[in-house]
C-alpha cells in the first residue's frame, strides 16, 4: 500500500512540476502492453536474445547490423567502473569532483554543477537508474583521467571481449559520427556486467535518490517494475538511435539478456523486449549433466602402467528447449590407447551432450591420474622389486 501511494504520489509531483525529470525516457507507470511476436515482425531494427552464463543464442534478428546504441553505451562504462572497483583502483565511498565538462554534458542528466562532489555510489544509481550523462562522464574522468582516455579503454575491452562491430567515441551513448554496435555486441558486454552482482544494486532498483532526497531517481527501464526477474540493464534513446533496450532478468535458475535496437517508440522496445525474455522463458529450461560414473579406461602404451582411469570434468547446466528436456543424452568418446608419459588431467576424449537431435555441449574427458614412461631404468627397478618381494 505505502508503495502504492508513493508511485501515485510520484505521479502527481511529475504532472505538477514539483519534481525534475532527469531521464529522456519518459516515465510511464502504466502496465506494459503485450509482449510482441518474437518472429520477424519483432518492432525493433536489431534484436537477440542469449542465455546469460553460456551466451547460447536463442533467437536473433539483424543482430550483427551496426548500429548506433545510444545510452546502452553505458553498459561499457558501468563495466569499466566495476572492474575499476575490483581492482581497488576506485571505491564506493570515493568522492568525485565535477568537472566542467562533465558539468556540460547534455540529454539525461542529474545537472551536475562545476566542483560538485558525489561519491562512487551516488554516481552509479544516477547513471544506471536515469542514464545521467553528467554522471557518466564523471565516472569516466574518474577512472581515466578524461573522457577521452576513458573512450580508450571502452574500445580497448571491446576488442578484448570480441565486440568486432562496436567502436565508442563518447561514454555516454549521445549521437556521435562512429560511435556504433550491434546487438550481439551489446549482448556480449552485458554478459559480462551481469557477472558483477553489485551492478544488480543499481540496475535493479525502481526508485531512489540523491542528495539527501533533493534529487528523485525514477528507472528509465519499466521492465524493472514491470516484469517478473527483471535485474536491469540498461535503456537508450537518441534521435540517431531510436529507442534501444538491454534487459536482463532471471527466473528459475536461468537467466537471460535480450537486447533491441531502433525500435520506432519506447512502448514498442518495451513490447519486443518482453516477447524476447516471455519466448525464453516459456520454450527452454536449465537441464542439469549427471554425472558419468564407471567410464572404461584407457589403454597405455610405453608406461609403468598399462591402464589409467577416466574422470569426467565437473559437467555444467545447459539450456535446452522444455519440450526436449527428457531426451538429453550423453555420447562418450574415448582414444582407443595413449603414448606414456600421460600427466594426470590430460584430455583423454569427450563427451557430447545433446537433446533433440540438437548438441548443446562438449566436455572433456580426462587421466585420473599420472602414467610415467617406461624407461630401462625403471623397468630394471621394478624388476629388482618383485625379486626382492619373492
Amino acid at each position: 500500500m505505502k508503495k502504492r501511494l508513493a508511485a501515485i504520489l510520484l505521479n502527481v509531483l511529475l504532472l505538477l512540476g514539483g519534481l525534475p525529470v532527469f531521464a529522456q525516457d519518459e516515465v510511464d507507470m502504466t502496465v506494459l502492453e503485450t509482449a510482441a511476436a518474437v518472429d520477424d515482425s519483432l518492432p525493433a531494427r536489431s534484436a537477440i536474445l542469449i542465455e546469460q552464463s553460456s551466451g547460447r543464442v536463442l533467437f536473433e534478428k539483424n543482430a550483427d547490423e551496426i548500429l548506433p546504441p545510444a545510452s546502452i553505451t553505458k553498459v561499457m562504462t558501468l563495466l569499466l567502473v566495476m572492474e575499476a572497483l575490483e581492482q581497488n583502483t576506485l571505491t564506493l565511498d570515493t568522492m568525485v569532483t565535477c568537472s566542467t565538462h562533465a558539468a556540460s554534458m547534455g540529454g539525461s542528466q542529474i545537472w551536475l554543477k562545476e566542483g560538485e562532489q558525489l561519491s562512487v555510489d551516488d554516481l552509479l544509481k544516477a547513471t544506471a537508474i536515469s542514464s545521467a550523462n553528467d554522471a557518466s562522464v564523471a565516472l569516466a574522468e574518474q577512472v581515466a583521467g578524461s573522457e577521452e582516455a576513458f573512450v580508450d579503454r571502452m574500445n580497448e575491452r571491446a576488442r578484448q571481449l570480441g565486440m568486432e562491430n562496436t567502436h565508442f567515441v563518447n561514454a555516454t551513448g549521445l549521437d556521435a559520427e562512429g560511435h556504433v554496435t550491434t546487438a550481439r555486441d551489446i549482448a556480449t558486454m552485458s554478459r559480462v556486467l551481469l557477472n558483477y552482482p553489485l551492478i544488480a544494486n543499481y540496475s535493479s532498483v525502481w526508485m531512489t535518490e540523491l542528495r539527501g532526497g533533493a534529487t528523485q531517481l525514477v528507472n528509465t527501464n519499466k521492465l524493472v517494475r514491470f516484469y517478473d526477474g527483471c535485474t536491469g540493464l540498461k535503456t537508450g534513446t537518441t534521435d540517431g538511435a531510436g529507442s534501444c533496450l538491454a534487459a536482463s532478468a532471471t527466473r528459475k535458475g536461468m537467466s537471460l539478456v535480450a537486447v533491441t535496437l531502433g525500435s520506432p517508440t519506447s512502448a514498442e522496445r518495451f513490447s519486443a523486449a518482453r516477447g524476447l525474455l516471455d519466448y525464453g522463458f516459456s520454450n527452454y529450461s536449465k537441464a542439469e549433466i549427471p554425472m558419468l560414473e564407471n567410464l572404461e579406461p584407457v589403454r597405455v602404451r610405453g608406461g609403468i602402467e598399462q591402464w589409467v582411469d577416466v574422470v569426467c570434468e565437473p559437467p555444467q547446466a545447459v539450456i535446452v528447449r522444455t519440450a526436449d528436456k527428457e531426451s538429453l543424452t550423453q555420447s562418450v568418446e574415448l582414444e582407443p590407447e595413449v603414448q606414456a608419459p600421460v600427466e594426470s588431467g590430460q584430455r583423454l576424449g569427450k563427451v557430447i551432450v545433446q537433446a533433440g537431435g540438437n548438441t548443446l555441449c562438449e566436455y572433456r574427458l580426462v587421466a585420473a591420474t599420472q602414467v610415467q614412461e617406461m624407461t630401462f631404468l625403471r623397468a630394471m627397478g621394478i624388476l629388482f622389486e618383485k625379486l626382492i618381494a619373492l
